[in-house]
């Protein structure tokens, strides 16, 4: 079984030097310098990324508001609208070789759904998909989103899975660019002491298992330098 090496980034990482270290993985893993398909999980400090389909108009606060909370916003080449990051949700950014893994960009979509809605089950929340729009849902509420970008038949961006993480920003935007959305997250679902740890093994066990590969050891908590020196 091919192995998917599994980095987990300890503490809140800033949106953009990620970005920047995807990009480099990526055209690490075109180039067959980087020989296996990796996944970044991580938290990231606040920020809202906005992406290709979208402008500002679904940002609903001044700049001199995100000033004062400290927020970024990051333009990005990812699908989807507009977004929130922050502490207390889970993010996985898998860098895929689709042709080697045989499948296409809506097969792709699906998995990384159904690793949330598998996550989301391990902590008691029932969730689903909605044909119309990606991500999954509790309800009518957004439980986790996904994003995503291909390069050279390489994924990048991804999914984020809302465990504890405040939802007041979500009212500062219009997520996903969806009128009369309400975002939701585990703790809201009525999950009982969750620790980031568990969500973050859970969701790599499943998305190792879905795309049929062993997650190569433990979730290792590894530098910037480290992972940047592979590519």
């Amino acid at each position: 079984m091919p192995s998917l090496k599994i980095v987990e980034l300890e503490g809140l990482q800033d949106y953009v030097p990620i970005l920047h270290m995807q990009h480099r993985l990526v055209a690490a893993r075109h180039a067959g310098s980087l020989e296996s398909d990796v996944a970044l999980i991580l938290e990231h400090t606040p920020v809202f990324t906005i992406g290709r389909n979208a402008g500002r108009e679904h940002l609903k606060v001044s700049e001199d508001f995100l000033r004062e909370k400290e927020i970024q916003v990051v333009r990005v080449k990812r699908g989807g609208d507009i977004t929130y990051h922050g502490p207390g949700q889970v993010v996985a950014y898998p860098i895929l070789d689709l042709r080697a893994s045989r499948l296409s960009v809506p097969d792709y979509v699906r998995l990384l759904e159904e690793t949330m809605i598998r996550t989301a089950a391990d902590f008691g929340v029932k969730a689903r998909r909605d044909s119309r729009n990606p991500g999954i849902w509790v309800g009518d509420r957004k439980l986790g989103s996904i994003g995503i970008a291909v390069r050279h038949g390489i994924t990048y961006h991804g999914l984020a899975l809302n465990a504890t993480l405040s939802l007041e920003p979500f009212t500062w935007i219009t997520p996903c660019g969806l009128t009369g959305v309400a975002m939701t997250s585990l703790k809201a679902e009525g999950a009982r002491g969750i620790d980031m740890s568990a969500v973050r093994k859970s969701l790599s066990d499943h998305l190792g298992a879905l795309l049929h590969m062993e997650p190569k050891g433990d979730i290792l908590p590894m530098p910037h330098e480290e992972i940047a020196n592979q590519s």
